[in-house]
């Protein structure tokens, strides 16, 4: 019976203990954040990729007010980024308006509170092949990859030749790094993807430029945006105002320093001369005014049209604009 009883104790124990751990991960997401204990510096964790188009948070530890620290992790895709998002390991992480869109139908608590990017997408085909026309690739193979900025837009670009995108051309999934050599070695004709890719398809002398397969000015260049969660709202509201403000900062520095833009995103691994090729369809951005919320609520709708989403969500609960209006207040922009 003792035995029993000393058994049934350690069991309640380690139930406490458990307990007293989780509940130690708090609200708001604590794992996107750390103190380092010896400088008592708050680490803020935000995702991006490592992209000249999407380069702003390496610069917001230059920004960020108080004794705060940004880390920045890398990731390759907007997916993974919003997923961790979801999980509480990002305070913030960047994100295409397609995969923002794509959440926010699905019920994920995502809340997009300053923009990112625009342009930066292309449609590329194969040089010499004749096909000089978007009408020119029915029958042809085009690489992309699914649920993206890319994809609607290769969706829209298709459509509005005439061409349907189940019977008159072949859509095959292709990672965005491995698109260049499908494409230089034949294996596709043409590929929709996000610079710097196209760019490095010129520099290299293999692909051509068919299209910058923009929306008319209904939509036109919008393209991604900084995401955070209701949660982190709620508890963490002056952090974010923190990072948004440094969001801000960073972006009118690299727009108003083109050097030091492209020497930065020249250390992520791309040519210069690739950068140069692709600078001109790259636009660092930060602000969500009216039109911008309106070609995102357009975005939306041609998504469902389009079938890339089965319900449209709410625009206005998806973008908080008062922490861009707070920004431009506090730092008289």
């Amino acid at each position: 019976m003792k035995h029993l009883v000393k058994k049934i104790s350690v069991i309640i124990l380690c139930v406490l203990i458990l307990v007293t751990l989780v509940g130690c991960s708090g609200t708001g997401g604590a794992g996107s954040t750390s103190l380092d204990e010896e400088s008592q510096t708050k680490i803020i964790q935000v995702g991006t990729w490592k992209t000249a188009q999407t380069i702003q948070p390496f610069y917001y530890d230059q920004y960020i007010e108080g004794n705060n620290q940004v880390k920045v992790l890398p990731f390759t895709n907007p997916g993974d980024q919003k997923t961790a998002l979801l999980a509480g390991d990002l305070t913030m992480c960047g994100t295409t308006l397609v995969t923002a869109i794509t959440a926010a139908s699905k019920g994920e608590p995502v809340v997009m509170v300053s923009n990112l990017c625009n342009k930066c997408s292309a449609l590329v085909v194969r040089k010499d092949t004749g096909i000089n026309s978007v009408a020119d690739l029915k029958g042809k193979t085009i690489a992309y990859v699914p649920g993206t900025m890319h994809h609607v837009l290769l969706l829209e670009v298709l459509q509005g030749a005439g061409l349907d995108p189940a019977r008159d051309v072949t859509l095959t999934r292709i990672d965005f790094f491995d698109m260049g050599q499908a494409l230089a070695q034949g294996s596709i004709d043409a590929f929709c993807s996000g610079e710097p890719y196209p760019s490095i398809a010129l520099a290299e002398g293999y692909g051509q430029i068919l299209s910058y397969p923009y929306f008319d000015d209904s939509i036109g260049t919008i393209n991604a945006g900084m995401l955070t969660t209701r949660e982190q709202i709620d508890n963490n509201r002056i952090l974010i105002q923190k990072l948004v403000n440094a969001h801000v900062e960073a972006t009118e520095y690299l727009n108003s320093n083109k050097d030091q833009w492209l020497n930065k995103a020249n250390e992520f691994g791309t040519d210069l001369q690739v950068l140069e090729y692709a600078v001109d369809n790259m636009e660092l951005a930060w602000d969500m005014d009216d039109q911008f919320i309106a070609q995102t609520k357009k975005l939306a709708e041609r998504m469902k049209e389009l079938g890339v989403i089965s319900e449209v969500p709410d625009i206005d609960k998806l973008i908080d604009v008062s922490f861009v209006q707070q920004a431009r207040k506090e730092l008289g922009k």
